[in-house]
Order: C-alpha cells, then sequence, then structure tokens
C-alpha cells in the first residue's frame, strides 16, 4: 500500500515524479466540486418545473426502486435513470446545457476551482470521475476545460435512452476499474497523483492514489478518513 501524504505540501514538487510518469488530479463531482444536492437530482427539479417530467416519471422510479433490494437504495437508481425512458436524448442534452448555465456553474466550490488551477499551472492531468451522467458532466467539463471525464453513460437506441446505463459506471468499484484502465493507459503515476471525493462510492478512488483528500464527508466519510489517516477539508 502507498504512504499518503498532505494534499497540499507538494502541488508543486513534480519534478522528479512525472519523470516516473504523469501525475492526475481526479476530482468526484457531485458534493465534491459542486457542493451540496446531487446534479442529477437538481437536473430532474429543473425538468419537472417545465413540465417535462411528472408524476409518471417519479411512480415509476419509485416503482423501479420498490422492486429492488435494497428498497429506496440510490443505488438502484445509479444503475438505472427510469426518468429517461422513451426521451430523446438531443432534448436532454439541450436541457441540461441550458441547466449547466443556469443552476451548475455559479454554484461550483470556490476552492475546488483554486485546486483544479493549482495542478492545471502544476502540468497534471485533469480528470473528473463521476457517476452523475454525461450529459450534465460534458457542459461542466467545457467549462472547467477539463478534457477527460467519466460520467455515467445513459444508453440509447435510435437516438431514444432507453433507461439503462452503459457498464462500468463510474461509481465504487467501476470507477477504480476505469481509472486504472486510464492510469495504464497513460502511464500515469498514480502513487504521485491526487483524489478527491465525498462519500464511500469515492473510496476505491482515493485509495488508488499516494494524495487522497475526503472533500465535505457524507455517509460515514469522516470516520473512514480518520481511519485511513485521509485528510479532510470543506469545500463551500
Amino acid at each position: 500500500m502507498q504512504s499518503h501524504h498532505s494534499p497540499t505540501s507538494t502541488l508543486d514538487d513534480v519534478a522528479e515524479r512525472r519523470a516516473q510518469g504523469s501525475v492526475a488530479a481526479l476530482f468526484d463531482v457531485d458534493n465534491t466540486l459542486l457542493p451540496g444536492e446531487a446534479s442529477e437530482v437538481r437536473f430532474f427539479r429543473f425538468l419537472w418545473r417545465r413540465g417535462l417530467v411528472g408524476w409518471g416519471e417519479l411512480s415509476r422510479s419509485a416503482a423501479w426502486l420498490a422492486g429492488h433490494v435494497p428498497p429506496f437504495s440510490l443505488h438502484s437508481l445509479r444503475e438505472r435513470k427510469v426518468y429517461l425512458t422513451g426521451k430523446r436524448s438531443t432534448d436532454i442534452e439541450s436541457y441540461a446545457r441550458e441547466f449547466c448555465q443556469a443552476e451548475m456553474i455559479g454554484k461550483l466550490s470556490l476552492q475546488g476551482r483554486a485546486r483544479l488551477d493549482a495542478h492545471r499551472q502544476a502540468g497534471h492531468q485533469l480528470i473528473l470521475v463521476t457517476g452523475a451522467p454525461e450529459f450534465l458532466i460534458g457542459p461542466l467539463a467545457e467549462f472547467l476545460d477539463v478534457r477527460t471525464v467519466f460520467a455515467a453513460k445513459p444508453e440509447q437506441r435510435d437516438s431514444v435512452y432507453t433507461g439503462a446505463l452503459i457498464p462500468p459506471l463510474p461509481y465504487g468499484p467501476g470507477k477504480r476499474e476505469l481509472i486504472l484502465a486510464h492510469a495504464q493507459g497513460m502511464g500515469l503515476d498514480l502513487a504521485g497523483s491526487y483524489a478527491y471525493g465525498d462519500s464511500p462510492g469515492d473510496h476505491d478512488l482515493l485509495e488508488l492514489v499516494g494524495y487522497p483528500l475526503v472533500v465535505n464527508p457524507i455517509r460515514g466519510m469522516a470516520r473512514t478518513a480518520r481511519r485511513r489517516g485521509w485528510p479532510v477539508t470543506m469545500w463551500k
């Protein structure tokens, strides 16, 4: 197991690690770069206000949740996007862009953006790794000028969403799988790399790097950080 170091100590001290392979900075989005409620929950509300989803989608989502074990766990919603079923991808993507402009960009964490910029100046490869859907994260990544993104990919048939997601899901062990494959392909030095996340779904990501930082911890993550000796911070 690699040692963990203070995340702030060596942002500029990269030359020797650069020689061993390039350094990455891996950022979760929901409640990390974007504090508070999950972007997809906010987006559902945005569609609701415009009459684009309604009780039908909500009750179908509830029925889908109720039929899964454990019932009403958010994880089953991560695996299936019932509210997207039958919707045209071009429509959803266009609403997602509007939503990103109106409700995501202005709510980004100032500390998170400063940290992104510090990594950019240090020449690190910036990567967003999130279970949020690609159509929400794409416009955000463009705004932040981050070129590498791992997000949930909704399946389409004939330009219409099926409600299913294309595996592997960028959540929990799926994050690990995606980043390990990417690191191998790009020659990344994970022991010299940084990761930022808030929840148990980021545990595998934080464990992969030499410089993990737990941001805005939720669902027992502060306890995990104490146990693992990972530093914790609050981004607003």
